[in-house]
């Protein structure tokens, strides 16, 4: 087969005024970045936020593992696979950081026959939304920086700033620095911590903003650190910072628009890294294509357990829309890792082209299993998608059926969009458009976990038991006092972003299938009122990764004629 980057240079794309044009967006009404990206003008999208809304269908995943599943070639197959069955139909999806893109991924915009397009542009800086809320971020910390250096008025405890810097990069040396060196010219020496773009507040709330004033109001509202001497609460609004951050997040805040490989419009916007972050596109982006659209498929990043259970009590929570279909999308490699790993055998990429159905059957009556009925709690049909590579049996694709189909799925469907494009998602498709006709019909039912002013605390211990499959919650005393303060300032009914590996429903990534009976540890809290919501860090995870021993950067290149080379081809 042709490599992602063959196929995408094979293909020739419509300019991106006729994709617009096709969805009633008028050329004054686009912000063109060359040819083939665009930006959505405000008052285009202003003038469409209270018609009718199509239908949202979220993909979510099992626990990811190092090989990929597929997760965002789904979410672009379906929409296409869509428009093949009648539907009018869009994708949603989050903006690739360059962190991951140089480090393990290599890209993050599909694959094969499956694409956003221009892929290249996409993947390396794309329109800039990443590098708008950096300078906005960091712009915070130096006016706050600023503040403690020329005499610090408002009377800041600089021993308990809040606010760290950001970087669009997986760098581990930056998790802890010294900053401020060199005498008292250079500002005040201290302790600071980075951390990578997307988990910055200031990407949750273009994310999560509904219009320009809710994003300015959300700006101001970041608590940067507290008083010296009364403890209160000190924001970026009392800083001075508010206002010129909303300047240069003016146009970011603006939804992007490209093309798939077969011409679906998509939407690309905000909020990788569900780990750290709470991993889901934005919501103004998500108005926007439902407001033109039958159907829009929208992605959450990593499994189930992180960013779609983030989906559904954060991001709906602020926006008011609520999925009318959940697809958990799983392959024959995932499951049979799950399952290798259970039993203590090693699953490289050999022993995972080998037929072991027994494997198969192991980790997917854990993993896929607990993914399913978790999903089914909050009341839209699940869908079960098999993302099928050659290396699967019929056996094993079989095994998988049966095992979704018993966990409580409402249709299971074998998707082959990589290979075959829109054509290999049809069958996925008709699902989908018969569980969200079957949803509407019912009086969209969406039942979270619980209520919204339900206490922290209670909302943490309910992730972790009901979803997880904790024990017990144990919280370091570094983070009771955190989140004492956190309550004390009135923050203490805030949706709570889960910060821990991807790789298992605990804190462990070592921990296969779907494990019980295990201490979740809360290290610490973070708060991001701003954003509205309160960061849980479990275990040892990092919201600074770092680059693994070979990163994709080391494969990457430019010929004489600027041409990427490398890692995409």
């Amino acid at each position: 087969m042709e490599s992602d980057l063959d196929i995408a240079r094979s293909i020739e794309l419509a300019p991106i005024e006729e994709i617009a044009w096709k969805m009633g967006i008028g050329v004054e009404e686009l912000i063109p970045f060359g040819r083939h990206m665009a930006k959505i003008t405000w008052p285009a999208i202003r003038s469409r936020l209270d018609r009718p809304r199509g239908s949202l269908v979220l993909v979510t995943s099992v626990n990811p593992t190092r090989y990929g599943e597929g997760k965002t070639v789904t979410t672009i197959g379906l929409s296409m696979g869509l428009n093949r069955i009648g539907k009018k139909a869009a994708c949603v999806i989050r903006e690739p950081s360059m962190g991951p893109v140089f480090g393990i991924k290599g890209g993050a915009a599909g694959g094969g026959h499956v694409q956003v397009l221009p892929m290249e542009d996409i993947n390396l800086h794309f329109t800039g939304d990443l590098h708008a809320v950096t300078s906005a971020h960091n712009l915070c910390s130096a006016i706050l920086d600023n503040q403690l250096h020329h005499g610090n008025e408002l009377k800041i405890d600089s021993s308990r700033l809040l606010w760290p810097r950001v970087i669009d990069m997986n760098d581990r040396t930056l998790r802890g620095a010294a900053i401020g060196l060199g005498g008292p010219g250079n500002g005040i020496a201290r302790e600071e911590r980075f951390d990578i773009t997307a988990a910055s507040e200031v990407m949750a709330i273009l994310a999560l903003s509904t219009d320009y004033e809710d994003l300015r109001a959300r700006l101001g509202n970041i608590v940067v650190g507290s008083g010296a001497s009364d403890g209160r609460p000190i924001k970026a609004e009392d800083i001075g910072a508010a206002g010129t951050m909303a300047l240069l997040m003016r146009t970011a805040f603006l939804p992007n628009l490209v093309q798939t490989t077969e011409g679906t419009a998509a939407f690309i916007h905000a909020g990788p890294f569900a780990n750290i972050a709470h991993g889901n596109s934005s919501i103004i982006a998500d108005r926007l294509a439902l407001s033109i659209h039958d159907i829009v498929v929208t992605e959450a990043g990593f499994g189930a357990d992180l960013g779609a259970e983030k989906a559904l009590h954060i991001k709906t929570n602020a926006s008011g829309l609520a999925p009318d279909c959940i697809v958990v999308n799983v392959t024959v490699r995932s499951m049979k890792m799950h399952g290798l790993g259970m039993a203590g055998l090693p699953s490289g990429k050999e022993e995972l082209k080998e037929e072991n159905e027994e494997m198969v059957r192991h980790g997917a009556s854990a993993n896929l299993t607990r993914h399913i009925q978790n999903m089914a709690k909050f009341g839209p049909d699940v869908i079960v998608s098999i993302n099928r590579f050659p290396t699967d049996s019929d056996a094993e694709i079989k095994a998988l059926m049966e095992i979704a189909k018993q966990a409580g799925a409402a249709d299971v469907a074998l998707y082959e969009g990589h290979a075959k494009g829109g054509e290999g998602a049809e069958e996925l498709a008709r699902a989908v458009s018969n569980a969200v006709q079957r949803h509407m019909a019912s009086g969209r039912p969406f039942n979270p976990l619980f209520k919204p002013n339900a206490p922290i605390m209670e909302k943490i211990e309910t992730i972790a038991k009901s979803m997880y499959g904790a024990a017990d919650i144990s919280i370091k005393p570094r983070a009771k006092k955190q989140l004492d303060r956190i309550i004390e300032w009135g923050y203490g009914e805030l949706p709570v972003c889960m910060a821990k590996t991807q790789y298992s429903f605990s804190h462990d990534s070592k921990l296969h299938g779907a494990p019980n009976g295990f201490t979740l540890p809360v290290r610490e809290f973070r708060l991001n009122a701003g954003a509205g919501f309160v960061v849980a860090v479990c275990g040892d995870m990092m919201t600074m990764p770092g680059l693994p021993k070979k990163p994709a950067a080391e494969e990457m290149d430019m010929d004489k004629d600027g041409n990427l080379t490398g890692i995409f081809s």
